[in-house]
């Protein structure tokens, strides 16, 4: 089965991309977003383990993780952000790899919005990028979430930038066109992986 990591900055359509392989291609995904808010969870070992590190201001009245508290947190301190990486990073992998033991199909696509940033890319086959320029992640940012345009901005500045993403991509979507062209792109890549997946290591 071949591993492909999809990954892209902030509002480039990661999602979208992701549904139309599994909608309409049949292509399992995973998507590691769910997976670190599932591990972080109430009574989870890993949620216990962030509250004595960082402090209760990081816990909801309800239990849960205040998710915009951790990342005032960590967006602000480099040893912080590190901490949580290596205490979210192993357990994440360890999941996807449980997920990919479940699978029955010729490739995989797993989707992890912060692939090189967390220098990620070597344990995939390949690396796909959805790529948009910095205005319609900020306006589609904009849409979705409930983020002023300095919080995006911010987000936008912390990531890798978009020249350093497309030059470490083997695919690339261009998520800048039309709903019918990205379906188009991704019918094509599923064609391509697919035949990717057929041939034995000796034809690569």
């Amino acid at each position: 089965m071949i591993k492909i990591a999809l990954t892209g900055g902030i509002g480039c359509g990661k999602s979208t991309v992701c549904n139309i392989f599994n909608q309409q291609h049949h292509v399992p995904v995973i998507d590691t977003d769910i997976i670190a808010r599932e591990i972080v969870e109430p009574g989870t070992t890993t949620l216990t383990e962030i509250s004595n590190y960082f402090g209760s201001s990081v816990i909801s009245k309800d239990g849960s993780l205040n998710r915009k508290a951790l990342a005032a947190k960590v967006f602000s301190n480099e040893d912080d952000r590190l901490y949580l990486e290596s205490l979210l990073h192993p357990e994440i992998r360890r999941v996807i790899q449980n997920k990919i033991k479940k699978l029955d199909s010729s490739y995989v696509i797993i989707a992890i919005p912060l692939l090189i940033e967390t220098n990620q890319q070597s344990e995939y086959q390949r690396v796909l990028v959805i790529d948009c320029n910095e205005q319609q992640q900020i306006e589609r940012t904009l849409k979705r979430d409930q983020r002023n345009l300095d919080e995006i901005k911010s987000i936008i500045k912390s990531q890798v930038s978009r020249e350093t993403r497309l030059e470490m991509a083997d695919d690339i979507i261009d998520n800048s066109l039309s709903t019918n062209s990205l379906e188009e792109q991704v019918r094509m890549l599923h064609i391509k992986y697919s035949h990717l997946s057929d041939k034995k290591p000796n034809d690569a």
